[in-house]
């Protein structure tokens, strides 16, 4: 299988003519009988190789993680020596699998084994020097070494991006830096706030609707979804799409348990009726994906107080499959209407509808 990005590397190679290139995106295309857009390609998997490689990769960096447990033997916060050996094993592996074979899943795991080694190593470096554990819990100081991690963790995962390229590693990068700011401006509030949780939450929207417009950004430099960008826009989106939905349904109480009150459930399915047209309208679906759990619990609830107890999850199970399916049935026309009522000048900047 062959990306958009491997084409558009093979015509400037000079290996195929930009006609020949053209020429089989319309005939896959016409095949799949859709947009190429619509779709939502991204690489993952080529082939069971790359399932094979991963999987070496995964036990390799955890026996990496484990060696440096054994060096650091003390229990003060995370080992800075696992956090060294991972984040190093996992560039080196990225050099090969990354960089010479262009593998999608290993490349997936080796950055987020690096981003994740250096995070933690970072952590436990700044918790052994600092001594946060060695006495009285500072909890503001904590706070702020978990900010200078995540800080750190975004520069090296910059050097990542610019290494390798993958494209998750902007998401994690700017999942880094969200976490610095929000972590810095608990520290400024104070963590003995009695509304911290929703102070939290309030921060964890925000930043979600931040990283949403990133990648919206994203998106509209490449509405044709032909090159690396439209990848990096998938990630972007699937770290937005949690943010965004678990701030608001946590503020109406979905998660505190399963009396959430009709008023309560209601919200939940007109907020994700929201969240679909959305998703609709800019042609990704992990808003959707995100707020799948709220949304059974909301129905779960509703069918128990119309009487439906035995059947509530039996009959929630059957709504959300039927209408995930026939959704992604008739995707097409039903994003070409709520395209066709957006201003003109927005419609030219979201992926074209057949």
């Amino acid at each position: 299988m062959y990306s958009q990005e491997d084409l558009n590397s093979a015509v400037a190679a000079g290996a195929i003519s930009s006609d020949a290139a053209n020429a089989l995106r319309a005939h896959v295309a016409a095949q799949r009988d859709a947009v190429p857009a619509d779709a939502e390609h991204f690489r993952l998997i080529t082939g069971f190789n790359d399932i094979f490689v991963s999987i070496g990769a995964v036990i390799l960096l955890m026996a990496m993680a484990a060696i440096g447990d054994a060096i650091w033997s003390n229990n003060n916060g995370p080992s800075p020596a696992s956090g060294l050996l991972v984040a190093g094993t996992a560039w080196l592996l990225a050099e090969f699998f990354t960089a010479k074979r262009r593998m999608a899943l290993p490349s997936i795991i080796l950055l987020l084994g690096f981003v994740g080694g250096v995070f933690f190593g970072l952590l436990g470096v700044s918790i052994n020097v600092a001594g946060v554990n060695n006495g009285p819990g500072n909890e503001t100081l904590a706070v702020l070494l978990v900010a200078l991690s995540a800080l750190v963790t975004a520069g090296a995962a910059w050097f990542h991006w610019r290494r390798f390229m993958v494209p998750i590693t902007i998401a994690a990068g700017t999942a880094a830096i969200a976490g610095t700011v929000i972590a810095l401006i608990v520290a400024a509030v104070g963590t003995n706030n009695q509304n911290m949780e929703t102070i939290v939450l309030s921060l964890v929207f925000v930043a979600g609707l931040t990283i949403f417009g990133f990648a919206m950004r994203w998106d509209m430099s490449d509405p044709r979804r032909e090159t690396r960008r439209s990848d990096v826009a998938f990630w972007l989106h699937l770290l937005a799409a949690p943010m965004i939905a678990h701030p608001i349904f946590a503020l109406l109480g979905v998660t505190d348990g399963d009396n959430i009150g009709a008023a309560a459930a209601v919200g939940v399915l007109a907020v994700y009726i929201v969240f679909g047209v959305v998703a609709l309208a800019v042609d990704r679906r992990a808003l959707l994906v995100s707020a799948l759990a709220y949304v059974l619990i909301a129905l779960t609830f509703l069918f128990r107080e119309f009487g439906a107890v035995e059947l509530n999850f039996a009959l929630t199970a059957l709504v959300i499959g039927s209408a995930l399916l026939t959704l992604s049935a008739l995707w097409t026309p039903i994003r070409r209407a709520v395209v066709k009522g957006l201003p003109g000048d927005m419609q030219a900047r979201l992926p074209a509808t057949a």
